[in-house]
């Protein structure tokens, strides 16, 4: 994958109102930041190609170099394409490129450049079925320019379609250590992923550097090198409506995305002096006693973060295999629950254990509060919020919850299908929107 870092300059930020109003969704998409492609809707065309010489403008001189614009794939009159194709562009001289897409009644789509380069996307799903042209113009420092188009047409919709969700929702506000979390409804196959990833861009204003993680064949994840800062917006683009992903599966549709990270909310538990102690960006606000799992049921130590959260559940031994009705089975109505694993870890209120509470384990390896700091900590924590247990019997298990900040660094970037490579700081370029790595 290729990372940059953005700096949003007058000329970004009209981009980014182009590729905005473009699109009949309220909300804007750049493409850019540490997701690996540049940003708006036209870009600085440095190809090596040269194709047909364009027109000169009116300050056109005679030692201008002439600009030139190719579109090198699909072929003029290319048929039964994927919804979720892309448009080889090949320019020379040019300081600025545009791609568009045209449909049948001349309504224009723009194109964001794809992170493989050269080539665009559309910023919005293509149709099934239906016949579209790609046009690109390329625009020289003296005014001169060039343009090229080919003509194609989409295939039919397929009858496999692979659900893509994700675990947010659109102007959701999350915690410092939120993933970007997308599944598909099929194992996406190994040789695809790649492909997949290349089409999948990640937002972050301010820019932060970050990286695709394959948790599984049907979930892929993004998270940034250290925790969102406080305040960062992020937009996610999927563009993935009509992809094939694998044997006869195709992805069902595109996913747009925007959220914005909260405050620095950080719990730790420390099991040997049964604490959990909160810091919100970096000072103490509360401390409170814990009962963890006891030995024969402990709690997992590691890195989580808060999953899923909800007012009360009914918590059930028969869910992973103990009755409810024998020696160490129970059925009972929990409040102020949080998830922290799938296997069932929370944070939760346990009256029955408060006089264990700051003393000794006696849970099911669960987190025991009382009931008013359970209710407190419930309403103080966002969806994302990272979660540290420290000093148990065992350690959580990678993919047993969100578990992107239990590995290091360096290991997590390993589960790329696409070679990481770090982005290169802005200082290191005299670009003015955007810096590639190599």
């Amino acid at each position: 994958m290729r990372l940059y870092y953005v700096r949003f300059t007058p000329a970004l930020l009209k981009a980014h109102a182009m590729l905005r109003d473009a699109r009949p969704s309220r909300r804007s998409v750049i493409i850019a930041g540490s997701a690996a492609v540049l940003a708006g809707c036209t870009t600085d065309g440095k190809s090596p190609q040269t194709s047909a010489q364009g027109s000169a403008g009116p300050s056109a001189g005679p030692s201008a170099p002439p600009v030139t614009a190719q579109i090198t794939a699909p072929a003029d009159g290319a048929a039964n394409l994927p919804a979720a194709m892309e448009v080889a562009v090949a320019v020379a001289n040019a300081s600025k490129t545009e791609v568009v897409f045209l449909d049948p009644a001349g309504g224009r789509i723009a194109a964001v450049p794809h992170q493989v380069p050269g080539s665009w996307v559309p910023a919005q799903q293509l149709q099934y079925g239906t016949a579209y042209r790609a046009q690109v113009t390329a625009t020289g420092a003296d005014g001169t320019t060039a343009t090229a188009t080919t003509g194609f047409t989409t295939m039919n919709k397929p009858g496999n379609l692979a659900k893509v969700t994700t675990v947010v929702t659109d102007g959701q506000t999350v915690g410092v250590a939120m993933p970007f979390i997308i599944n598909f409804g099929v194992d996406v196959a190994k040789d695809q992923r790649a492909a997949v990833q290349q089409r999948l861009s990640v937002v972050s204003e301010p820019p932060q550097e970050g990286a695709w993680n394959w948790f599984t064949p049907k979930e892929v994840h993004f998270r940034p090198k250290d925790y969102w800062q406080p305040g960062t917006r992020l937009t996610l683009r999927a563009s993935l409506g009509g992809l094939p992903i694998g044997g006869k599966w195709y992805a069902e549709k595109d996913l747009t995305v925007a959220l914005t990270v909260g405050r620095r909310f950080l719990m730790e538990v420390e099991n040997r002096t049964h604490q959990l102690t909160v810091t919100q960006d970096g000072q103490v606000v509360k401390t409170m006693p814990v009962s963890n799992g006891r030995p024969a049921n402990p709690s997992a130590s590691g890195h989580m973060m808060i999953m899923i959260k909800n007012e009360w559940e009914w918590f059930d031994s028969s869910s992973f295999g103990v009755p409810s009705d024998s020696k160490e089975g129970y059925r009972m109505k929990v409040y102020w629950p949080q998830r922290l694993t799938w296997d069932g870890e929370y944070f939760h209120s346990a009256p029955w254990s408060v006089g264990d509470q700051g003393k000794r384990n006696v849970s099911h390896g669960c987190t025991n509060l009382s009931p008013a700091n359970a209710e407190w900590l419930w309403k103080q924590t966002l969806i994302g919020d990272p979660v540290i247990i420290r000093n148990t019997e065992e350690h959580v298990k990678w993919g047993n919850g969100w578990t992107d900040w239990d590995v290091p660094w360096e290991q997590y970037v390993k589960g790329s299908a696409v070679p990481y490579q770090p982005p290169v700081p802005p200082s290191a370029s005299p670009s003015a929107s955007a810096t590639p790595s190599a």
